[in-house]
């Protein structure tokens, strides 16, 4: 979500002024990248995951202050609601054994914080949306103490001028609305950040637009939402609707939405950042009292924070991001495509598998982009949210086919052949995709898993809804804590 920022009130000359230097920062920038003032040795990935908090009735905890007092570690941090957190996981390289690395960090310190969390009356969960979850629990109340977060629903609201409408048609029908963005903070992802030069930073970023419907059908965890069957990855619409600033009529005009797929392949990650400025107004106008120019010109490392901070409001599902680490600046692809879980190695696995097939197409002798339309990768995006691991999908020189003959035939070789690039140890290698070939032949993930357990609660035990989703999320957590890959879960 950016930087913390402070309660405060907008004026119309704060708005002028911001105009002015995320225009200005938006030249210096240009300037960095023709200079080529960029960290590209030794390109580093990185992870964050959001989590739900629930209590030991397998109901939201909005207890996520207490939780982060108790656990003490600056790697886990607060989130939109009161029954979210998030843990950001230190980058490192892939080599070697490093997706290993991160599978036993990432245990490790969530095992820590679960003890500490237990003892404040609350429990992780790694799961896209949390099936407990109703609309009563999502209010202006549950929104986290942090301003910033009072601020962005203010401003959200102020240009929007009306409630949220939240409408999603899927296997059951939800419409409801909301006069806060709360309904966001059901939306909880897994975010991978992959270190590029400026010269492939083009490549990696077409090439993971172009899978991001394939990573969705394998990963998709989020099929419920207020007790009702809707997408197998309900966090895409619902997040889509929940930060929507354009009235009805805004979208009859053909504004875009700042939950946006983007419309066009790109040359250079300045496409992406001179967008943000050109399409979206700011929603938070705070400006910092650098100038980019001079410092750049001093010999300095701008921060650039205004261009940082808009692009923070402006929620691309494969965003850039320009940062700067012990004095050199860097640009990441972050791939947020994801939901949360379901195990740390499931979550590993889908890391694993995009960074691979992400490196192999984008140092492919005839890109993927070439031979395939944007609105064709936007097309696969959405069905396979609304499918998920049963999704068919459009490839160039195949067609429409369905989405695990795709991975089976023609993705895993990719994937295998990009993480040699990397230089992840081979077993470890064949480790993790067989994990997704497993997937694949059996047509089970979490969405699936959480499907099919509902429905046998609710025949064969005859419980009604709620009290199957309780059970649902008693049932995941359990087997959650197993790491076992979801493939292998059984049915309760």
């Amino acid at each position: 979500m950016g930087e913390d920022v402070g309660v405060r009130t907008f004026s119309r000359e704060d708005r002028a002024r911001y105009r002015d230097k995320v225009r200005r920062c938006l030249d210096v920038f240009a300037e960095m990248l023709r200079e080529s003032r960029f960290d590209v040795e030794r390109p580093m990935t990185g992870l964050e995951i959001e989590l739900n908090l629930v209590d030991d009735e397998s109901q939201p905890a909005m207890r996520n202050a207490d939780v982060l007092e108790a656990i003490a570690d600056p790697s886990f941090q607060t989130e939109l609601g009161q029954f979210n957190v998030e843990i950001n996981v230190a980058p490192r390289r892939l080599t070697g054994t490093g997706t290993a690395q991160f599978e036993e960090h990432v245990r490790a310190s969530l095992n820590a914080a679960e003890e500490k969390a237990r003892a404040v009356g609350a429990h992780m969960v790694m799961i896209g949306i949390l099936p407990t979850l109703r609309p009563e629990h999502l209010t202006a109340a549950t929104l986290s103490a942090n301003p910033r977060y009072a601020l962005l629903n203010e401003q959200i609201f102020a240009a929007r001028g009306e409630d949220l409408r939240i409408s999603i048609s899927g296997v059951e029908r939800l419409a409801t609305t909301a006069d806060t963005i709360t309904p966001e903070a059901a939306c909880t992802s897994t975010q991978f950040h992959l270190q590029v030069s400026p010269a492939q930073f083009a490549d990696y970023w077409n090439a993971a637009q172009a899978i991001a419907g394939v990573q969705v059908a394998l990963g998709a965890n989020s099929p419920l939402l207020f007790g009702r069957e809707l997408w197998r990855e309900t966090r895409v619409p619902l997040f889509q609707q929940a930060t929507d600033t354009r009235a009805e009529e805004i979208k009859a005009q053909g504004v875009r939405p700042r939950v946006w797929f983007g419309e066009r392949w790109i040359t250079s990650v300045f496409d992406l950042f001179e967008e943000n400025v050109r399409y979206f107004p700011a929603l938070l106008p705070v400006c910092d009292p650098e100038d980019p120019a001079e410092t750049l010109a001093a010999g300095g490392v701008p921060k650039l924070a205004e261009l940082r901070l808009h692009n923070g409001t402006v929620y691309r599902w494969n965003r850039p991001v320009y940062d700067v680490l012990k004095g050199r600046p860097h640009l990441r692809v972050e791939n947020r495509v994801l939901p949360a879980g379901p195990t740390v190695l499931d979550t590993v696995v889908n890391g694993a598998f995009y960074f691979g097939l992400v490196r192999a197409l984008a140092e492919s002798d005839r890109p993927l982009w070439s031979q395939m339309s944007f609105s064709a990768a936007e097309e696969n995006f959405t069905n396979c949210a609304r499918h998920g691991i049963d999704a068919q999908v459009f490839w160039p020189g195949l067609g429409y086919l369905p989405v695990t003959e795709l991975v089976l035939r023609r993705l895993l070789p990719l994937a295998h052949h990009g993480l040699d690039r990397w230089g992840l140890d081979p077993a470890e290698r064949d480790r993790l995709l067989g994990i997704v070939e497993q997937r694949c032949l059996t047509g089970r993930n979490g969405a699936t898993w959480q499907v099919e357990t509902l429905h046998r609660l609710e025949s064969a035990d005859h419980l009604d809804r709620p009290e199957a989703l309780r059970e649902v999320v008693r049932h995941y957590v359990d087997l959650m804590h197993s790491n076992r890959p979801v493939h292998e879960w059984p049915l309760p």
